[in-house]
């Protein structure tokens, strides 16, 4: 019952979000304030999946300028848990194929996300240097889950290059994003607990070159896993309370 409950809530929530969200962005499209606004209007959500959500700022975290967002990415429930962390100003970047979803491929389209195609590596790279080129000239900043896919409960999975690639080719810091674990919510349960997202102080790029982008991403990532670990620690203690 519960979890009937909880799919017509999201149905109904998803048609006006997405109908009323199109025609709001129609009036200035692909401005890249839209992304923030319904992110954080999703992560409103989580409270009917029971989550509490918490999200937590770095000391200065809205004085950083321009950035590449790295994320920890779960499963479907980052978007209503994660985007909630959405930065002013701030784009992501996904699958080409997502402009394809009813409804929701209109809207993440309009309000300016970038879309690639993964499945050519040509094109993909190309991407890089355009995603480069937009936060040089637009000040914009990119969101990108540097795992490429759903860990699904395996914990951080190995990252890929391109987040940090971008950031290190337009000079701006790599800011990482831990979200604590997701894979407890279960959709037929009231209570799901606490889940913390944080948005981590920044990681300077300053100096580096393309050579250093390795070892920026094992940094990063090392960053990422330890707070995930303190994270996942203190939901599951305030949970159990």
């Amino acid at each position: 019952m519960i979890f009937i409950l909880r799919m017509i809530a999201v149905a109904i929530f998803a048609v006006v979000t997405f109908v009323f969200g199109c025609g709001y962005c129609l009036l200035s499209p692909r401005n890249p304030k839209h992304v923030r606004t319904f992110g954080h209007l999703f992560s409103k959500m989580s409270r009917v999946f029971g989550i509490k959500l918490e999200i937590r700022y770095a000391p200065g975290a809205d004085q950083v300028g321009p950035s590449v967002y790295i994320a920890n990415h779960q499963n479907n429930f980052d978007l209503f848990t994660v985007a909630g962390a959405v930065m002013p100003r701030t784009v992501t970047v996904g699958k080409k194929s997502l402009v394809w979803l009813p409804l929701f491929g209109q809207l993440y389209w309009l309000t300016g996300n970038i879309l690639i195609d993964r499945a050519n590596r040509t094109k993909a790279a190309g991407t890089i240097g355009q995603v480069v080129d937009k936060i040089k000239e637009r000040k914009v900043s990119i969101w990108m889950f540097p795992e490429g896919t759903r860990s699904r409960g395996r914990g951080l999975l190995p990252f890929k290059t391109g987040a940090f690639h971008a950031a290190i080719g337009a000079g701006v810091p790599i800011v990482p994003i831990v979200c604590s674990s997701t894979e407890g919510v279960k959709l037929n349960r009231w209570d799901n607990g606490v889940v913390i997202v944080e948005v981590m102080p920044p990681v300077s790029t300053e100096g580096l070159t393309k050579e250093d982008v390795r070892e920026l991403s094992n940094r990063s990532r090392e960053l990422m896993e330890n707070k995930l670990n303190e994270l996942n620690a203190e939901a599951a203690r305030r949970s159990a309370k």
